[in-house]
């Protein structure tokens, strides 16, 4: 019996000290990067400004033109970063700068993306990224009023990064965040104002609103160091290929360029501007089934929302990128948003552009289409089930590999299947399991490699799903060598089949003792044409789940309704003459659960009893 008069449950406890020095010192290995931090925040911020602003103008008060501006003090070794933007109240400010990661876990490694060792930033909203201001400051002081609040609710929050802050109210005319960084000794460098203008150029320079500096000649006179334009909307013959790279590097916060991208405009009805990219690495988050970032939307270059969902197919939620379009409407709600028709034909048009850049990308250059699919080929599976439109398409995208080679890197197209293809031959033939090795090594190749016929080798558990949703390819349908009859049309070889006839007589009494002992584990028994070397296998019907799809959605937690597999006995096998002639009944039992289970094992499938099974492989061992 337990005892729980002294049972408690207790909170895990976290260093805030600790934490705050591990983000500050190994999220951040580019010092520059606090500034591009900092400069996005004050971009989002604006960017909510005008979102609330289209239901309330007046938030804009007496001062509608947004800018961002960023100064410094060599004598008080400061930094300022600050902007007219919406601000945050004395609540916010403790929920999002007091409270580290403050959405738990799941937000927090949301927020990773690219290469999570390198750069972190909390996407929208203050948070991970804002603590990039101390790499470079020993003490931060953020001064914020929210738009719609008054001037005596203004906000003072002031930390040295230890683990904690002050926060007290103020007075603050003016609406918006200020920033101010007290520099470390060894951030002299930043002081400095041509080295700001430079950083403030590589990662922000795009950024739709001003950013301005006091001009090195004259300190009272603001200049704008950014072109303040959606690089987006420029023409592409005027965006250099580096600017390409920094917009990707800013939207994504990866640190590396993109594998490859595609900038176009539509148009019609509607008209957009999309700029598309496909990383070279995949984001943290890719396999969060909450992950909701990915393509950014602009209406009028006034950001609505960033939802991958609503622009990308889940299969596509690897693209980074934005989409500006001038003819959705602005007043209404994102639940409306999400269902209007344009929102549709956009997001059709984006679809079709990423897989025309990936189809480029196969044709051209196979090297990058390799890491490509390397690194997203099993998120491109799931296309043919969740885009049944554009099947056709991904299915010439797709990369296996094959017993032509037997190795492990996925390189072979179904249209390189296809173009060798026996005389005769009618169908694609593949083989499912929980692994390469395990695919490899399928007794349900035997057969066919006898014959050389060419079997692709599918060891990812999405594979299943796959080809449940992919039927055919060129006219040629898609089968399973473990499912149904095998019928291998003009491929077979009549004496082959004069012969399993001639079994079948013989082996009929064998037959129908093995049903009659395993009819609760299999609906049927029959002899195969598939093994050549190995004395059993299991199959199931054409129509129905594969043995691994079942296991791997039982496994999930889905209800399924089972379906008992077939037993395939090779009637050449000696196990299997030997089982013929066994005349003790207990010895017959024993062989043939073993042979069962051996073929179950092989399956990849787990055994209800594996003592017994232990027990029956020992006493069979003992005898011989």
């Amino acid at each position: 019996m337990t005892d729980n008069r002294n049972k408690e449950t207790l909170q895990f406890q976290a260093e805030v000290q600790q934490l705050l020095q591990l983000m500050i010192h190994s999220l951040y290995s580019n010092r520059d990067i606090f500034l591009r931090e900092l400069v996005s925040n004050a971009s989002d911020a604006a960017d909510k400004l005008r979102f609330e602003a289209l239901k309330n103008p007046s938030l804009y008060g007496d001062d509608p033109e947004l800018r961002i501006t960023v100064s410094y003090d060599k004598d008080a070794r400061t930094i300022t970063v600050a902007d007219n933007g919406i601000g945050m109240s004395r609540q916010e400010v403790i929920d999002n700068i007091g409270t580290i990661a403050r959405s738990g876990t799941r937000e927090f490694l949301q927020s990773l993306s690219g290469d999570q060792a390198k750069d972190a930033q909390l996407i929208g909203q203050f948070g991970v990224g804002f603590y990039s201001a101390f790499v470079v400051a020993e003490k931060v002081e953020l001064l914020t009023r929210r738009a719609d609040a008054e001037p005596k609710d203004g906000v003072r929050w002031v930390s040295d990064g230890t683990g904690s802050y002050d926060l007290e109210t103020i007075e603050r005319p003016q609406r918006g965040t200020e920033i101010i960084l007290h520099l470390r000794e060894d951030a002299d460098e930043y002081l400095n104002g041509a080295r700001l203008r430079h950083i403030i150029r590589t990662y922000s320079d795009h950024i739709s609103i001003p950013i301005q500096m006091p001009a090195e000649d004259d300190k009272d006179k603001l200049e704008t160091v950014n072109r303040a334009s959606a690089l987006w909307q420029r023409p592409k013959s005027e965006i250099s290929e580096e600017e390409y790279h920094e917009f990707y590097k800013h939207i994504a916060h990866d640190w590396e360029p993109p594998l490859a991208y595609t900038h176009n405009t539509v148009e019609g009805n509607p008209s957009y501007t999309s700029l598309l990219y496909i990383p070279q690495r995949a984001p943290f988050d890719l396999w969060d089934p909450q992950q909701t970032r990915g393509v950014k939307l602009y209406v009028r270059r006034v950001f609505i929302m960033d939802a991958a969902e609503e622009l990308m197919p889940r299969y596509l939620r690897f693209v980074r990128g934005v989409i500006d379009s001038d003819d959705l409407p602005l007043n209404v709600s994102r639940e409306i948003l999400q269902h209007n028709r344009q929102l549709d034909r956009i997001r059709s048009g984006a679809v079709r552009r990423v897989l025309g850049l990936l189809e480029d990308l196969a044709k051209q250059q196979p090297e990058k289409y390799a890491l490509f699919w390397k690194t997203f080929g099993r998120v491109l599976k799931e296309g043919p089930a969740e885009d049944p439109g554009n099947s056709e398409r991904i299915a010439r995208l797709l990369r296996f590999s094959s017993t032509l080679e037997c190795k492990e890197e996925a390189d072979v197209s179904l249209a390189d299947y296809v173009s060798r293809m026996k005389a005769g031959q009618k169908a694609i033939y593949y083989v499912t399991a929980e692994s390469f090795k395990a695919a490899a090594s399928s007794p349900h190749l035997e057969l066919f490699r006898k014959k050389g016929i060419e079997v692709l080798l599918l060891g990812d558990p999405v594979d299943e799903w796959l080809m449940a949703h992919l039927h055919e390819f060129d006219g040629k349908p898609l089968q399973s060598i473990a499912k149904g009859d095998l019928d291998l049309g003009d491929l077979e070889d009549e004496e082959e089949k004069r012969a399993l006839e001639q079994a079948a007589d013989d082996l009929k009494p064998l037959l129908e003792r093995l049903r009659e002992l395993l009819k609760e584990q299999v609906r049927e028994v029959r002899l195969t044409k598939r093994l050549t070397d190995s004395p059993a296998c299991l199959v199931v019907e054409a129509h129905e789940m594969g043995i691994g799809l079942q296991r791997m959605l039982k496994a999930s937690g889905r209800t399924i309704i089972e379906s008992k597999p077939i037993l395939e006995i090779n009637p050449e096998h000696v196990l299997i003459r030997r089982l013929q002639k066994e005349a003790d009944e207990g010895r017959f039992r024993d062989r043939a659960l073993v042979l069962f289970e051996q073929a179950l094992l092989a399956e990849g499938g787990q055994l209800e009893d594996p003592v017994a099974y232990v027990r029956r492989v020992n006493s069979l061992l003992s005898e011989a």
